[in-house]
């Protein structure tokens, strides 16, 4: 568990769906939900994908952290390791946007992964996402390149690209 100054950031648990699921919901809604893998947002597949997540998260190859205001979840972080760094992943709800949570929990977050010897962290956003890559700037992250990514398919089936940047942060 981890404190900030406004924030608790702990592991997710298998009882978070419901709050996660509200924050996927309200994602969906968003201009920015174009540039993220689909999700199945009914009950089951929620609660069967945060039981996974919880799962995971007593293990350091995938880490997911729920983001809690007093006893509200207002967003998570994902880590996910790869080869010699992780790819950190964070979604909040739209109603908890520009008000410093992001920033907060992630900076928070940095110092765990660096005591558990992770030198270097990436990121991936599509580059129209100014607010997440003002966010991963401010955090650090330098953008070390970029990448064609598609999450969807047209009416003819062939793969809808978007320009996604590759950022990274370095920790030791």
């Amino acid at each position: 568990m981890i404190k900030t100054e406004r924030l608790l950031i702990r592991r997710v648990e298998a009882g978070d769906w419901r709050a996660i699921q509200k924050i996927w919901l309200d994602e969906a809604g968003s201009q920015y939900a174009q540039y993220d893998n689909i999700k199945e947002l009914d009950d089951r597949s929620v609660s069967d994908r945060i039981a996974v997540w919880a799962k995971e998260a007593k293990a350091n190859d995938h880490i997911f952290f729920a983001i809690c205001l007093d006893k509200d979840i207002i967003g998570y972080i994902s880590l996910n390791r790869s080869e010699d760094s992780y790819e950190i992943g964070y979604c909040f709800h739209s109603k908890y946007h520009g008000k410093g949570y992001a920033k907060e929990s992630i900076s928070a977050v940095l110092p765990f992964l660096k005591s558990i010897g992770v030198s270097r962290v990436t990121a991936g956003t599509a580059i129209n996402n100014i607010p997440s890559i003002r966010l991963l700037n401010s955090l650090g992250f330098k953008q070390i390149g970029t990448e064609k990514v598609s999450f969807y398919k047209d009416s003819n089936g062939n793969d809808i690209f978007f320009d996604g940047g590759v950022f990274e942060l370095k920790l030791l």
